[in-house]
């Protein structure tokens, strides 16, 4: 189906019956009044809005730090808000930094992983008001922070998206973990891998807040490629420092499906989902993706990114596949819900590809729950970048453009968005630019 979004269009199909986030509906409409209407250009070049929006440039890549620890790193990706006391909220921003980055993580004693490592973590504490009122370094010395993901008692998992050893690319220490970050005082997190949940070319993560379970997925996009898994901690019961204590990590099979991406018909159904054992999670010598699961096998699926908890399910992204890498079939996105109880994975929406020859694919990529309890999806493809807004009803509409061109007036390239993430009081709309980083803060009339 094409929804209309304003100046473009994006295809999109929804399941027939979307529980626990969309009220029901068997494809997504047109947007009519239910967005928030088009898009005005920004006279300043940075971000276009719907009338009534407005921004704030919160931070921007190579400014000084106001901890004083260095520069503001490059590459900013996944995010999240936590509540702070007084009405301040505060953001933990990864920095998705290879060994090439222009500007690195700066290193600070107690909050660096290995020190030729160029990615991490920043955080901002912002006032009641929305101004900034520190930025520090939150994690150092870890590599390819992608994305992550908010745990119920207050931290950040951060994720390295990589799986390089010690000694490759100049590193000292083995990359592929996640890390946990206290938004507030990271040295009460340190930089401690948390090992047992695997090493792998992580993406994002969501933790069951009643069972403690930790649900990740894993971004390969060649063959063979990503898992989704599951991390079974020893404590349950959560806290900060609890994921140290270890657990059991696990794949997701799903009977006679070796690949997510055959299955191209919204609302369809898989029952009997089954967990299987990883051999060696710490993939010691062969990737986690690579290893024997048995005759049976283990499901698979290209570029899987974004990852939620809402209501009491797990969703998840895959960005986009492509059979002629590989893939069993081509999308340009779908979002995923897997409902633990049940053990029921559901196909909830498929992007199809577009109608603007500037943006051939959505490509969804980071994700969140929208005030009225839709989604947010940040745009990672060719062309304009948008964010774009999902109602429960299935409609589509732009609720925000990147116009920073990091290319050419004759080939052209927009900075994707990341780290689409809501301020605690649901009043505020926090959103990167990848790339000239920057890192800005949306208000205005949010239904």
């Amino acid at each position: 189906m094409l929804a209309r979004t304003g100046a473009l269009g994006a295809g999109i199909a929804f399941a027939g019956t979307l529980s626990e986030l969309f009220a029901g509906t068997a494809a997504a409409h047109g947007t009519g009044a239910s967005g928030y209407g088009p898009l005005v250009p920004d006279p300043d070049g940075l971000l276009d809005l719907p009338r009534g929006f407005r921004y704030k440039v919160l931070s921007r890549e190579g400014d000084t730090l106001r901890s004083g620890e260095g520069r503001v790193p490059s590459n900013h990706d996944g995010m999240a808000a936590f509540a702070g006391r007084s009405g301040r909220v505060h953001l933990v921003r990864n920095h998705e930094n290879r060994v090439t980055a222009a500007t690195p993580v700066p290193t600070v004693p107690e909050l660096t992983y290995d020190p030729m490592a160029k990615g991490g973590c920043t955080a901002l504490t912002l006032d009641h008001r929305g101004d900034v009122l520190d930025e520090r370094v939150a994690i150092a010395g870890t590599a390819v922070n992608c994305a992550g993901g908010p745990t119920p008692w207050g931290t950040w998992l951060t994720c390295e998206e990589t799986e390089d050893l010690a000694g490759t690319n100049g590193y000292t220490k083995d990359h592929g973990f996640v890390f946990e970050v206290d938004p507030v005082d990271p040295r009460r997190t340190g930089a401690v891998p948390l090992t047992a949940m695997g090493r792998f070319q992580h993406e994002a993560v969501a933790v069951d807040p009643v069972h403690g379970i930790v649900y990740e997925t894993e971004d390969a996009f060649q063959r063979p490629f990503g898992l989704f898994y599951r991390f079974l901690p020893r404590k349950p019961e959560g806290g900060r420092g609890s994921l140290r204590a270890g657990g059991r990590l696990q794949a997701m099979r799903v009977p006679d499906v070796p690949d997510l991406s055959s299955v191209q018909e919204p609302g369809a159904e898989f029952d009997g989902v089954e967990w299987v054992d990883v051999p060696d999670p710490l993939a010691v010598r062969t990737p986690i993706r690579n290893q024997d699961f048995g005759p049976r096998g283990i499901t698979h699926a290209q570029k899987l990114e974004g990852c939620y908890w809402g209501g009491s399910c797990v969703y998840f992204v895959s960005s986009y596949a492509r059979s002629r890498e590989g893939s069993a079939g081509d999308h340009f996105g779908q979002v995923w819900r897997y409902d633990p109880r049940r053990r029921r994975l559901t196909l909830v929406i498929v992007f199809g590809p577009d109608t603007d020859v500037q943006l051939p694919g959505s490509e969804p990529d980071n994700i969140c729950l929208a005030p009225s309890g839709g989604l947010m999806v940040c745009e990672d493809g060719a062309g304009a970048q948008h964010v774009f807004g999902v109602t429960r009803r299935g409609e589509v509409y732009a609720m925000a453009r990147g116009r920073q061109n990091i290319g050419t007036p004759e080939e052209p390239e927009w900075g994707e968005f990341a780290g689409v993430a809501f301020s605690p009081r649901r009043d505020t709309m926090y959103v990167n630019c990848y790339t000239p980083g920057t890192t800005f803060a949306v208000t205005g009339p949010w239904r």
